[in-house]
């Protein structure tokens, strides 16, 4: 394999950061006013990292570089990638929340997702990004459309689903099983000839339950149930009242009636145990429970008082107004609690308290909520026992000597050598970090369509990952720091992407070819290297013929299986997902007169070739440079005119 086809594309520019140029950073914390206002931290790119706010701006970005390296893993993680810092200064401290807000939600800085793609809890999402906005589950929120909206994190899975399948047999969603004609029949609704228009008026109504307005939308429904009665139109009356039946059976499946007033108010508690905080916001409509939230959060550089704070700020940034109740209950006394009600009142547009009852009904409630983040707490404590069992398990069959934080796993995904790829999935402290998973395109010529070479594959992409590793070492770099780092009581396993076991998907054969790149790279000492093959869930080890002697069922294994399975099933979804964007593109490469760039853009705009496919002139016209012609040669191609 040449130097060139084996090209990083990860690699580490130093010099670069400020916290490695101490000069280049003194200078710029010296630049930096005591006044008021945002801070934003980009990274070599020019990417924004993290957007913040302080009454002293100074102080503020002054402690991210101050002894950086006992800060929590995720924060560090962050500092070493800052090359610049851009200031923004307001006159108070309440106009710099308000920047802080519209930055945040116009850039969704990564680092500023206190609990980043949570797969704990999962997310509502509207597309309204598309044509035809979709409602669907899902338990990420990044890497979409800025247009796309967000409900949750939910913490009663079970309730959301049901909620989701009534809200698609009330109102006549283009996702709906039911065929399009016996749909036509039971709502009188063609969603062939619905304009994009009107069918994103039925998706506004249905994004009312999200937000808890179940109650608002029924009297919106009542009224135009009313005109239509008043109109003599009793078919359209009836359809409306069935929408309203079926939302009052929603809406009592969904309630759990807390006795108190019929104020709209949201709740917030917060428990603590073994450095892990867990929160709960409880949403109340008219006296009634309509929605449960959940985050978890590492407690490990703020007070509990600071995270539910957080999350109070970050939960808000992400509502529509009309989802922000006049009363909010909060477990305790906010220090700047006066410009938190001044900067949710602004939003609103109308007045918002913020209440630390100490007694009476309201007081009970928050005791509810803290006694449910307790037993969501007590969840989250026993997998994280769990996990550790099966990691000292596994550090035992392997006999590691030092439990294996961070394991990556690899597989090679192919149909006969066509659209060759690999996966990296990583799984720290024995949990999917699916921030930190990469694919990778195989480049081996020797690999194409008709002719694999699973073994040459793999050693291709285990160089690949460590080839920077190797360059460390010949720099004279210190791997006794990194070990050591893991081991340390400042938990800093994230400070860099150096794995404690790495496990390849096969036998013998795959070992043997992962094990001939470490060799070339001379990191065969350092690097801790297992596979496991499928057919009798056999562990493989560098230097031992046999398999590893273990029980089908032990802890270890099963942690070593799950790690197994998910790089299977990550590479096979990259092939996937590889293969079916070169079949679009060969389809689109049929149509006369139109090139790479062209299809480029097309996909790009409409996200799949079926919705450029039910796309008129009009639609097409939309595409960034596509002209009439070219629209009506698509137009015809799709439709055979």
């Amino acid at each position: 394999m040449t130097e060139e086809i084996l090209k990083d594309e990860n690699n580490i520019i130093f010099e670069n950061k400020l916290i490695n140029n101490k000069s280049i950073l003194k200078k710029r914390l010296s630049e930096i006013p005591r006044s008021s206002g945002c801070y934003l931290f980009k990274d070599n790119d020019g990417t924004l990292l993290y957007i913040g706010k302080s009454k002293s701006l100074k102080n503020r970005v002054s402690s991210y570089f101050n002894n950086y390296k006992e800060l929590s893993p995720r924060l560090s993680l962050m500092v070493r990638q800052i090359t610049e810092i851009e200031i923004i200064l307001t006159d108070s401290e309440f106009e710099a929340l308000n920047l802080e807000s519209n930055l945040i939600k116009t850039n969704k800085p990564y680092f500023n997702i206190l609990l980043t793609d949570d797969k704990k809890y999962p997310y509502v999402c509207i597309t309204w990004s598309e044509k035809f906005p979709r409602i669907f589950i899902t338990r990420r929120r990044r890497n979409r459309n800025n247009q796309d909206r967000y409900y949750g994190p939910y913490v009663d899975v079970g309730l959301l689903r049901s909620t989701l399948f009534l809200i698609k047999k009330i109102f006549p969603l283009r996702q709906s099983k039911l065929s399009k004609s016996f749909y036509r029949e039971i709502t009188g609704v063609d969603l062939d000839k619905i304009s994009s228009e009107d069918y994103k008026k039925i998706i506004k109504q249905a994004s009312m339950i999200f937000q808890g307005r179940n109650e608002d939308l029924v009297k919106l429904l009542q009224k135009k149930m009313q005109f239509f009665s008043d109109e003599l139109q009793f078919e359209k009356a009836a359809k409306i009242r069935d929408q309203i039946d079926g939302l009052k059976l929603l809406t009592e499946s969904q309630k759990i009636s807390i006795p108190d007033s019929s104020i709209n108010r949201d709740i917030f508690g917060i428990i603590s145990k073994n450095n892990i905080s867990s929160i709960q916001i409880f949403q109340m409509r008219a006296g009634k429970l309509v929605g449960r939230i959940g985050y978890n959060q590492e407690i490990k550089d703020f007070t509990e008082e600071e995270i539910l704070q957080k999350v109070l700020e970050e939960h808000y940034i992400n509502v529509d107004n009309v989802e922000i109740p006049k009363e909010i209950l909060v477990q305790f006394e906010f220090t700047n609690k006066k410009i938190l009600e001044e900067w949710l009142s602004d939003i609103k547009k109308s007045k918002v308290k913020l209440l630390t009852p100490k007694r009476n009904k309201k007081f009970k409630t928050i005791e509810l909520v803290i006694k449910n983040a307790k037993l969501e707490l007590d969840r989250i404590l026993n997998g994280v026992e769990e996990n550790q069992l099966a990691l000292d398990d596994l550090t035992k069959i392997l006999d590691l000597g030092v439990s294996p934080k961070r394991i990556e796993g690899y597989d090679i995904s192919h149909i006969q050598g066509s659209d060759p790829v690999a996966s990296q999935v990583v799984f720290i402290d024995g949990l999917p970090s699916k921030q930190n998973y990469r694919k990778y395109l195989i480049k081996d010529n020797d690999v194409f369509l008709g002719h694999s070479n699973d073994y040459a594959s793999i050693q291709e992409v285990i160089y690949r990952r460590f080839r920077k590793w190797s360059r460390f070492k010949k720099d004279g770099g210190d791997f006794s720091e990194i070990f050591n780092n893991k081991i340390s009581a400042l938990d800093n396993s994230l400070l860099s992407d150096w794995p404690d076991l790495v496990m390849i998907d096969g036998g013998k054969g795959q070992l043997k070819s992962a094990i001939n790149a470490l060799e070339k790279l001379d990191l065969i000492e350092e690097v801790n290297i297992c596979s496991l093959a499928k057919r009798n869930e056999e562990i493989f080890v560098p230097g031992i013929s046999k398999p590893l002697d273990t029980e089908i069922n032990q802890k270890g294994l099963l942690l070593l299986r799950r790690v197994r399975d998910e790089a299977h099933r990550f590479a096979v979804s990259f092939h996937r997902n590889k293969r079916s964007s070169r079949m679009k593109r060969s389809q689109l490469n049929e149509i006369p007169g139109i090139g790479a760039s062209r299809i480029r853009d097309l996909l790009e705009h409409f996200k799949s070739i079926e919705a450029i496919r039910i796309a008129s002139i009009e639609d097409l016209l939309l595409v960034k440079g596509l002209g009439k012609n070219m629209a009506e040669e698509i137009f015809k191609y799709f439709h055979e005119i």
